[in-house]
């Protein structure tokens, strides 16, 4: 991992709770001018002084920790503002904002494991922190949600990314793991051995394809991406409309614009309907015309990304009435 995620801020609580540390919950709830993190972004703080998480470059760190503390003392929730507007003179945002930090202390530990569980078992979590403390919310929600509602604040945690990436070479590897790195669950699935054998021993969870016409039994839902890096597209004559019939948020494959169109033509000679030829992006990646595998992983892995950060602000129901709030990152 490159970053901390919502998730390890939670089981840092959980962490402290076995070593009979008293934490605080610490929520970012609003922002006035700019912030270098998005509503819903949090710390935890234990009373030891150890925390996780941030909400600036290390400018108001040390005065958030101070506070998470103090709160221990009463153990009532807490909503401070720091920068513009701040009782805290001395303290300020390098963007010259203000921001609201709600502190939680004493997190119940029930709540916390049982947003990891859902979580663990690829199901939006959510948590509301109240006054009176902080408890598991059972609604249902197809999105990551963070905002207040009816005198509660709300955080969801979305499921991780999770990618199944076909191919072979350099460019299956080189995706795979800056994949990893980001964050995301990964899973490869090619008929390159060489490949496969360096991927298994770095623990990747893989696959070999001994066939061009049956692509194995694979988990996917609608948190997952699922991209080819063929250049043969023998490969993909069979898989690729397998693959538009799994649950997904993204479904692409690499190729110049001439074979999109053959690959479009071909699925459509195939009889794959209209609505899941549709599900295939038209162009992979944000970066033009790339031609070297770690770039091609970067641009690849930037949509993927970009999409489903859109997934998670706006789910599947447009009528929601968190649609607008702040996608809470990956884990």
């Amino acid at each position: 991992m490159i970053a901390t995620t919502p998730t390890d801020i939670l089981r840092f609580i959980l962490q402290r709770a076995e070593e009979e540390v008293a934490t605080i919950l610490v929520t970012l709830t609003a922002i006035e001018g700019s912030s270098p993190r998005a509503i819903g972004a949090q710390m935890a703080v234990a009373e030891d002084g150890r925390y996780v998480g941030s909400f600036s470059g290390g400018c108001i760190e040390a005065a958030v920790v101070a506070e998470a503390i103090g709160t221990l003392a009463d153990g009532r929730a807490r909503l401070v503002r720091f920068g513009v507007g701040s009782p805290y003179l001395d303290i300020r945002l390098p963007c010259g904002g203000g921001i609201d930090l709600l502190f939680n202390p004493r997190p119940d530990r029930k709540a916390i494991a049982e947003a990891l569980s859902r979580h663990g078992r690829r199901e939006m979590a959510v948590l509301r922190l109240a006054e009176d403390g902080v408890c598991s919310d059972s609604s249902v929600v197809t999105h990551a949600i963070a905002g207040w509602d009816r005198g509660s604040f709300r955080v969801g945690y979305a499921p991780p990314l999770r990618i199944v990436a076909m191919g072979q070479g350099e460019e299956l590897t080189a995706l795979a793991r800056l994949a990893a790195a980001f964050g995301a669950e990964v899973s490869v699935l090619s008929p390159d051995q060489r490949a496969l054998a360096d991927l298994d021993a770095e623990g990747f969870d893989t696959v070999r394809l001994t066939t061009r016409t049956d692509l194995p039994s694979l988990f996917t839902d609608r948190w997952t991406a699922i991209i080819s890096v063929f250049h043969d597209r023998d490969w993909e004559e069979e898989l690729l409309p397998r693959a538009l019939d799994l649950p997904s948020f993204y479904v692409g494959a690499i190729g110049s614009q001439r074979t999109q169109d053959v690959r479009q033509s071909a699925l459509r000679d195939a009889g794959v309907p209209e609505e899941l030829r549709r599900k295939l992006r038209t162009s992979v990646g944000l970066i033009p015309a790339t031609r070297d595998p770690a770039t091609l992983a970067l641009s690849t892995l930037s949509q993927i990304v970009q999409d489903y950060h859109r997934l998670g602000v706006a789910g599947d129901d447009d009528d929601h009435p968190y649609r607008n709030r702040s996608l809470v990152g990956l884990a």
